[in-house]
Formats: structure tokens, sequence, C-alpha cells
């Protein structure tokens, strides 16, 4: 493992999963002013109260937009603002993040949360959608859609997790002392470093992203939580998974990505029976922040067939 920075960076591949800014034009909305701007929910399970946001027409396709590790729901701003006219979007805090707070259950594990995207969706009465997601929210998407192939209509991977990396395999890795301490007191100082490795041009966030970020991190509960993550993350080989992968597949990724490497987007590509990969030069691990413009035209051709 790496030393204390390059873990918070590490933190979205050995926990796959990192997200996070709003878009280059519109600058960063505080939590009370986005929540304003949309229907915002607080679903209950099981003493769990998850928070949800849903933006477009209630009609109209449905996108489900996962987040990232440590990340919450405004991961995905840049996307809602140029997509909820045509689409109905959705998006919500995993346990142990945002606003959702931590779960009283614990529940952590990867195909728990896999098994939460279910319940969620039935509470929203969505019987089919496309899901999207960014590092660790795209491992559970992908995870979802392998195992729930008439649930998904088509699936957009962001920089996803999926094979082994830092050393993460069945087992989870050893949550090192100075991880920890980073997750349970989240310094501005360590935000800001992670931020550095994340973002191929930290020049690209909004001014009072990184602010609002470690907002979010710091709600009640979350670093424990953050802790309980790691604790149980695991990435087993995916291949049989993967290639059961019904779902029309984009793959979108930054091409400095520097947590995880360019060639797992070349292996899923090649895993998932029906995927087509587009790389960002110049970009990170989040294209949906550093470039949300770029990437939501992307998934709008993908969306209306046009991509080909």
């Amino acid at each position: 493992m790496k030393s204390m920075i390059a873990l918070s960076a590490v933190l979205a591949a050995a926990a796959m999963a990192l997200s996070g800014c709003a878009s280059e034009t519109a600058g960063p909305q505080t939590v009370a002013a986005s929540e304003a701007a949309a229907e915002t929910r607080m679903i209950e399970m099981d003493g769990a109260q998850i928070r949800v946001r849903l933006e477009g027409p209630a009609d109209a396709p449905v996108i489900v937009l996962l987040h990232g590790f440590t990340m919450s729901l405004e991961s995905w701003d840049g996307w809602a603002e140029r997509l909820s006219g045509d689409y109905r979007i959705v998006r919500y805090d995993l346990l142990g993040h945002g606003l959702t707070g931590p779960d009283p259950l614990a529940r952590y594990a990867p195909d728990e949360r896999v098994e939460v995207l279910g319940r969620l969706l039935d509470a929203l009465d969505i019987e089919r959608a496309t899901l999207g997601g960014n590092s660790f929210g795209g491992l559970v998407a992908w995870r979802f859609a392998a195992a729930n192939p008439e649930r998904v209509e088509r699936l957009i991977l962001v920089d996803s997790g999926a094979y082994s990396i830092y050393g993460v395999t069945e087992n989870p890795v050893p949550v090192p002392d100075a991880m920890r301490g980073y997750l349970l007191t989240v310094p501005l100082a360590g935000v800001q470093a992670s931020a550095m490795q994340i973002y191929a041009d930290p020049a690209r966030l909004p001014e009072g992203r990184i602010e609002q970020i470690q907002q979010m991190m710091a709600h009640p509960g979350n670093g424990e939580a953050f802790v309980g993550h790691l604790e149980e993350f695991v990435l087993p080989d995916p291949e049989a998974d993967l290639a059961r992968v019904a779902a029309p597949t984009l793959i979108l990724w930054g091409d400095e990505d520097r947590v995880i490497p360019l060639d797992h987007a070349r292996r899923i590509e090649a895993a998932i029976p029906d995927a087509r990969l587009i790389t960002y030069p110049g970009v990170g691990h989040a294209p949906q922040e550093e470039i949300p413009a770029e990437t939501a035209a992307d998934v709008r051709a993908f969306m209306e067939g046009s991509d080909q």
C-alpha cells in the first residue's frame, strides 16, 4: 500500500471508487441549493435513510447514477444539468456516504450494495433503467447488470472498478492506520491531496468543491462507515460476471487516470459482449466531473443509439 496521500487516491482503486465534481460552467452548488433544484427523497430501508435525488420528466427514460467511494450524489451534477431535460436522472448517496449516513446494518460489502440497489429501484417503482457508475459505483452497476439483465437497459461505466488492484483480490486488504485516521478525521489538506491524484487538472474543479467533498465525508458516522467498507472490500476475478452483462455498454475513461490503469478499461471492453470504449486525453479518474459537457454528449449519443 501507499502513503496516506497516495492512499487517499487509492481509495478509489483499492475501494474502486472516487468521483465528485460539478459542471465546469455552472460552478458548485451548495447542498441546500441543489436540494431545492430537484425532488429529493429519503427512502427508509431497514433503519437507513437513503438520500435520493430525481430530476427530469417522470415519464422519460431512466438513468440511475452511482457515485464512487467517499463521494456523494453531487458527483453527477454536471451530467444531471445536461441530461435531465430529456431523461429521468436518479442518483443517491450510497449507504455510509453523503447525507444518507451510516447503515445500522453495516451493509458495505459489494454484494450487499448490489442488493440494496435492487431494493431501492423497487421502492422507486423502477422496473428497468440505464445504469451508470464511476469507479466503485461502476463496480456496483456492472455487478447488478450481470445478476439482473432483465432490469438493465444500458450500462455506462466511468473509470470503473473490476480487476484486482493495489493487492485487493477475493480477500480484503488491511486498512492502514494512516488511511483509517484520514477517513475518520477528514483533514482538508488530505482531501486536497487526494484531488491532486484523482483529477488530471484540479483547476477544472469549481471554487468550493473540495470543501463540499470534505463536508460530505465528515457527515456524522461516515468515517466509520468508510473504514467498514474497506474492511469488506474485495475484487475477485471478474471475467465470468462481466461476460454475463447483456446490456449494451459504454465505457468512458480518462487516459491520465492515476487510480485505475487504462489497461483495465480495455480488459473490461473485451470481457463484456457488447461494449464500446471512449477515452479522453488529459483527463483523470472522474471524466464526468472534469469534462461534463463532452462526456454527457457521449452519453446522449449512446442513449440515442447514434454513437456507433
